[in-house]
């Protein structure tokens, strides 16, 4: 962004902050106005609650949805909650139903029926309709708010009807076509209206090789789709093939942020928490997985335990386990998160699991013989031992093979018990392969000890 509109912009929020502090309505709207709604949700999010409440004072409810529908996830719900009532319901209901929906569903359900009970009836029927389905489904996701025609309409009522319900509709670059019993039967792009005849019928011009989705498809599965398809909507069915409502591509960017966070989240052994949550809750979520880490590493301490007698005899051997249980765990996180993302992303299904797991397994033998040889190397010069160097490098290369297998077959695993893979975390990778690495390693000094003193 250039220097030029980071100043216009910073020109433009001194003049709404100056008409805010003069209180000066007309002056307010007039600068407020003017810039696009991303902007306003920017300026909105940063000022405090009085400020905001003088802004609610200032903007129709259809004003202030537009800047909501801009304003951060995490903080709708908190904004919606500190309003009129009567003044949040109308913002609810002139946002786009989907974008309501997801508002509401992180609400009290006091609030919600109370929200629903005062906004305008059609708006809230809309709302409810949506509100039953389950949570990162597509009946979830979708919106009501498109374009629809009767497979029997000419194009010349076609386009009477699309100017009628353009306006009210999320996106008018498909319309979708319909028989009698409201079944899905195809789809019009709106340059192929545009261009047709106005005497055919819509029969004559749909596009009868549509693709859609189920109501209770999962969302992550519909992303794929989009992007699959380069698609910029798409349309949503019962199991009839009703048509329900439609998934416009700025849902599924959303998805598709909450997907990747979801399962940054996991990788890092913790669920999704906000920065500046409340201490206290954070640490519930993390504890979980720590509890069980820590038993795993007394498992791992346990295991050095066993071989003290070793380490007794040979107290050097002692300085190479961080090193060993390091590249271990690294190995294994890197090898974790290319299959995550291969199944995430459907490429695992493409290329077969035979195949990837036979392309981590030469990728760990690489990887271990090149780490072996030059870890042997540097011992060898370092402590003048041979067979020292040599241990050590063989149990870096047994080790780095075992655990880039582990890190691609636990998640694969996961996911054909329909657990998520993303739960296979990086800790718990990690810990796992410390486990095998240190066994490995000292299971071998111990058969090799009379090479060692």
């Amino acid at each position: 962004m250039s220097d030029v509109t980071i100043n216009a912009r910073e020109i433009i929020n001194d003049a709404i902050e100056a008409a805010l502090l003069n209180e000066d309505i007309n002056q307010f709207r007039a600068e407020f106005l003017k810039i696009h709604p991303y902007d306003q949700s920017e300026f909105f999010e940063a000022q405090t609650k009085d400020v905001r409440y003088l802004i609610y004072s200032y903007l129709s409810p259809e004003e202030m949805a537009e800047v909501m529908e801009h304003v951060e996830r995490e903080l709708q719900g908190e904004f919606i909650v500190e309003m009129n009532p009567t003044y949040a319901a109308g913002i609810l209901a002139k946002m786009a139903t989907d974008d309501a929906v997801d508002i509401l569903n992180d609400l009290d359900k006091n609030k919600v029926a109370s929200y629903l009970t005062i906004m305008p009836e059609d708006e809230a029927d809309e709302i409810k309709a949506l509100l039953h389905y389950e949570e990162k489904t597509a009946g979830s996701i979708m919106t009501t708010e498109f374009v629809v025609v009767s497979i029997d309409m000419t194009v010349k009522e076609a386009m009477r009807h699309l100017r009628k319900v353009a306006p009210d509709a999320e996106t008018i670059y498909y319309i979708y076509v319909v028989n009698h019993d409201r079944q899905l039967v195809g789809v019009i792009s709106l340059r192929d209206l545009i261009i047709a005849e106005g005497a055919l019928t819509i029969e004559d011009v749909v596009n009868r090789q549509i693709v859609s989705v189920s109501v209770g498809d999962d969302q992550e599965d519909i992303a794929r789709m989009m992007r699959d398809y380069d698609f910029l909507a798409l349309p949503v069915v019962d199991f009839q093939n009703h048509l329900l409502g439609i998934i416009t591509v700025d849902d599924i960017m959303d998805v598709m942020e909450e997907e990747a966070s979801d399962d940054y989240s996991k990788l890092a052994g913790v669920d999704v928490d906000s920065v500046d949550q409340n201490p206290v809750a954070a640490a519930g979520k993390r504890l979980p997985w720590l509890i069980i880490l820590l038993f795993l590493g007394l498992f791992t301490a346990s295991i050095i335990a066993r071989f003290e007698e070793t380490l007794e005899q040979v107290a050097l051997l002692a300085i190479f386990i961080p090193l060993i249980a390091g590249m271990a765990g690294n190995t294994g996180t890197q090898s974790l998160a290319v299959a995550v993302r291969g199944i995430t992303t459907g490429e695992l299904q493409k290329r077969g699991i035979l195949k990837t797991i036979m392309r981590e397994s030469v990728t760990g033998i690489i990887t271990g013989v090149t780490c072996g040889l030059a870890i042997w190397l540097i011992i060898f010069i370092w402590q003048g031992t041979f067979f020292l160097g040599f241990l050590v490098g063989l149990s870096i290369m047994i080790t780095l093979f075992v655990a880039t297998i582990s890190g691609a077959v636990v998640p694969m695993l996961m996911d054909r018990l329909n657990i998520d893979p993303a739960v296979a975390s990086g800790p718990f990778i990690t810990t796992i392969n410390d486990i095998i690495s240190i066994t490995i390693y000292f299971g071998m000094a111990t058969m090799f000890m009379r090479f060692l003193l």
